[in-house]
């Protein structure tokens, strides 16, 4: 694979290129590692910039509906949509089990949107662990707006925070106490909230959610990243395409604020931070994987069995070994 010839492909839009990218940024092979860490930085000379969305909310919210609803008013207006769908695991295959290019079919046919489901497999935090690689790629390749979709809500789920320019949280509307049910953590994150399926029967308790959100939201502590009005609680029905361009317009004004301020340009500064100190931690965890790791490892694991030595001597040990090494 000539990786000079992939990029310029990826930068004039070719999105068979673009797929053949993904794919080999997600490989596991070392020698694909190095060629899709080349191909990062070729395409980083684009200088192009998307914004990033990233989109968590509870089973059953209806994610894959906002997204191709909201999907298809944005490319309606002219701009290109990448989705990165993120899904569970198969157990057998370490393929995706949902399969989102089915359940967006409308989406997936637009020549303005590129959609492409991966597999979690173990990785924690809703997102597959070269997403933000894949977003790169999508801002190499011209798309005006990538959205990113967790696997679902959990304490780990605040990742996807880590890589996007916007958290939007997706909840339906509640039937008791859900407010309890979602982490404050990720509330913190959140940038905005919808309330989805504030539709028919559902739309008044939809909008008493909405309130309760609302309400929570003036608990916490203004973030100096916000303007006035943020982070906000609104609802929209998915299904009937109603509070969509409202949503658009308010993420609009967020990130323009950010950009006026300093503040979009410094959180990706923050986010390259993050992400660099994880690749070292990464790189050091896959020292572990190697055959004379492995083997030193299960000595010194007879070892502590057996009481010949303590847990935190053994570990000692061992990273004296591997650091000399």
């Amino acid at each position: 694979m000539d990786i000079g010839q992939l990029s310029e492909k990826i930068i004039k839009g070719d999105r068979r290129a673009l797929a053949r990218a993904i794919t080999l940024i997600e490989s596991a092979r070392v020698d694909h590692r190095e060629m899709s860490g080349d191909l990062i930085e070729l395409l980083r000379e684009s200088g192009r910039q998307a914004v990033r969305i990233g989109l968590s909310g509870t089973p059953g919210v209806g994610k894959s509906t906002f997204i191709e609803s909201f999907g298809m008013m944005l490319t309606a207006q002219g701009l290109r949509v990448a989705v990165l769908a993120v899904d569970p695991s198969s157990v057998r295959s370490g393929g995706s089990i949902l399969g989102d290019k089915t359940r967006m079919e409308r989406l997936s046919r637009d020549p303005n949107a590129f959609i492409r489901p991966s597999p979690s497999q173990t990785h924690l935090g809703g997102v597959a662990r070269r997403t933000r690689e894949a977003v790169a790629v999508c801002e190499a390749a011209g798309f005006d707006v990538v959205l990113i979709e967790t696997v679902g809500v959990g304490q780990s789920e605040t990742v996807v925070a880590e890589m996007s320019d916007l958290f939007i949280l997706l909840l339906a509307p509640a039937g008791g106490d859900e407010l309890q049910g979602v982490k404050r953590g990720i509330m913190e994150m959140a940038d905005i909230i919808l309330v989805n399926k504030a539709d028919g029967d559902l739309k008044s308790a939809a909008m008493r959610t909405c309130a309760d959100y609302s309400g929570a939201l003036r608990l916490l502590r203004k973030r100096p990243q916000d303007p006035d009005g943020f982070p906000k609680a609104m609802t929209i029905s998915a299904m009937e395409e109603d509070g969509l361009s409202v949503a658009w317009e308010d993420m609009q004004t967020l990130t323009s604020w950010r950009r006026e301020n300093g503040f979009f340009d410094g959180r990706r500064a923050e986010q390259a931070r993050y992400w660099f100190e994880q690749e070292v931690k990464q790189g050091l965890l896959a020292r572990l994987e190697t055959a004379e790791a492995k083997a030193a490892m299960a000595g010194l694991a007879d070892r502590v069995a057996a009481g010949d030595v303590t847990t935190t001597h053994a570990a000692q040990d061992l990273l004296s070994r591997l650091h000399s090494g």
